[in-house]
């Protein structure tokens, strides 16, 4: 028959969406057009499929080729056509039968000599496929093991075009193309593949810092953003960075979300298996708005999205372009970043928790003078220019804001909690947490807000006095006040106190009086 199609897909933000594409033989000069919008890297894939049929045993069509993506008015973009095309081509020329890709989802970029390549973004894809009702779906092997995560699909795997000859019409061929889970274990995550390579350090290593250990610790137990102020040598930078070895694990839920973020970035593991552990990502200080939040025509997920349900780290946050950090003020609240185009509204999650560490002035050494070291020599409008990168807007987003100064020698010496330690005490504050969820309908203590908020942080009248003298006297915005409700909650849930004390809230009032 002259005209033919099969079901593929492409990606949209971090979601997938089907694509058809239809294959139209007619008499004429030969010649491909290929319309319904495809950016360069679709329509290259013209010449991919013609040189990977003639090298797997199959003729393309000395005629008249039409090839269109459907739906028309979305723009496609990347190599996951290429499979698609040909199997249009190949149905649509009478060499397969059509009925061979009935209600199967077919996704892979071609080689020249046929040989078939792992696309990224295959998680969502197979998602949408089930979700459309189909229930089989065609790709490379090495992308057979991320498919899996998706339950009830018929997996086939196909190493090259010529293999698709045994598939014309039986149900044998297909059969000898069957992948099954016992190739691979789609629940094992190899070590690193949550983008940041070994497990974290021990903070046994770390001597003295006590109270800024503190901080992290309750940072970690109620998912709280943290920024730490200090000299250069203190520790700031060796401190967030073992944050990852007392997070929370991730449910199973979380961690589909985050794999399917990584399958679309191209960033997941060559296994394809599932991220168990919580992202922490460490963008460098040139990174521009794009890169940071994403971008492009069709936009495609930044370090914000990447570490969604773990951790964003901004060392030396100053550094960074203002413009660039105030990009962050909209995902901070709403826990996803929006991105409007003129064809389209992209939306990526971005419940990330941000840490940050930064020097007091440009030099560093600003209120920590040392005898026999020199001093601070910034002047006043350096050091307030230095800190006016860093908007009030920005820090009010931040629960904790704490000081690292240099320790004196006599603690620097004691090496305090281990990470086991604080894991141990984290662990009891995230039992609380889920205890209250059923009440609140909130997992983490830092999403709290509105009446979830009121339910779960009720304070007693010394407690609500001393929360009140603090918005009078320091000049606390109502964000910042709702913040250290968050904050006193998550103290109290790490002490093991199922009420909210005056200790708790004045603990959590100095975390936010640090001067900037």
């Amino acid at each position: 028959m002259p005209y033919s199609k099969c079901i593929s897909a492409s990606v949209l933000g971090v979601d997938g969406k089907s694509i058809t594409v239809e294959v139209d033989l007619s008499s004429g000069l030969p010649q491909v057009n290929l319309v319904g919008l495809p950016d360069p890297s679709v329509r290259e894939s013209v010449e991919r499929v013609r040189a990977a049929m003639r090298n797997s045993g199959f003729k393309f069509p000395l005629e008249r080729v039409t090839v269109n993506l459907a739906p028309a008015d979305l723009r496609k973009e990347g190599t996951a056509f290429d499979l698609a095309i040909a199997a249009a081509i190949l149905t649509a020329s009478g060499q397969m039968d059509a009925d061979a890709f009935d209600g199967m989802l077919v996704i892979g970029e071609l080689a020249l000599n046929g040989g078939l390549r792992p696309v990224p973004g295959v998680l969502p894809m197979v998602e949408e496929a089930r979700t459309r009702g189909l229930r089989r779906v065609l790709l490379p092997p090495d992308n057979a093991l991320e498919a899996a995560l998706v339950g009830g699909m018929d997996i086939f795997a196909a190493a090259d075009l010529s293999s698709l000859a045994l598939c014309g019409g039986s149900g044998d061929g297909w059969e000898r193309l069957a992948w099954h889970p016992s190739a691979g274990n789609p629940t094992a995550c190899e070590p690193g593949s949550s983008g940041e390579g070994a497990a974290a350090p021990d903070y046994a290593d770390v001597f003295g810092q006590h109270h800024a250990k503190r901080a992290l610790m309750i940072a970690a137990a109620g998912r709280h953003n943290l920024l730490l102020s200090g000299p250069p040598g203190t520790g700031k930078t060796m401190l967030i960075r073992r944050l990852p070895g007392i997070l929370p694990p991730m449910s199973e839920e979380e961690a589909l979300e985050v794999t399917k973020i990584f399958s679309v970035s191209g960033k997941l593991a060559a296994s394809g298996s599932l991220v168990s552990e919580r992202p922490f990502r460490t963008p460098h200080h040139t990174i521009s708005t794009g890169g940071l939040i994403g971008g492009g025509s069709i936009p495609r997920p930044g370090e914000a999205t990447l570490a969604h349900r773990g951790v964003l780290f901004l060392d030396e946050l100053p550094e960074f372009p203002r413009s660039v950090l105030e990009v962050l003020r909209q995902p901070l609240e709403d826990r996803e970043v929006t991105i409007a185009r003129a064809r389209a509204v992209f939306r990526f999650p971005a419940h990330f928790q941000l840490a940050a560490s930064m020097n007091p002035c440009p030099c560093g050494q600003h209120g920590s003078d040392v005898p026999g070291q020199r001093g601070c020599i910034c002047s006043p409008v350096q050091i307030a220019r230095y800190r006016s990168r860093i908007s009030g807007p920005l820090l009010d987003r931040i629960d904790l804001l704490v000081e690292v100064p240099r320790p004196q020698h006599a603690d620097a010496m004691q090496p305090g909690m281990s990470t086991a330690d604080m894991k141990s005490l984290i662990t009891g504050a995230v039992k609380r947490q889920k205890d209250r969820e059923q009440e609140t309908g909130v997992a983490w203590n830092g999403d709290l807000a509105g009446k979830a908020l009121k339910h779960a942080a009720p304070l007693q009248a010394e407690g609500a006095r001393l929360l009140q003298q603090a918005y009078d006297r320091l000049g606390i915005s109502l964000r910042a006040h709702e913040r250290i409700l968050k904050l006193a909650r998550t103290i109290a849930d790490v002490e093991g106190s199922l009420q909210i004390q005056t200790a708790h809230v004045a603990e959590a009032i100095q975390y936010r009086r640090l001067e900037l």
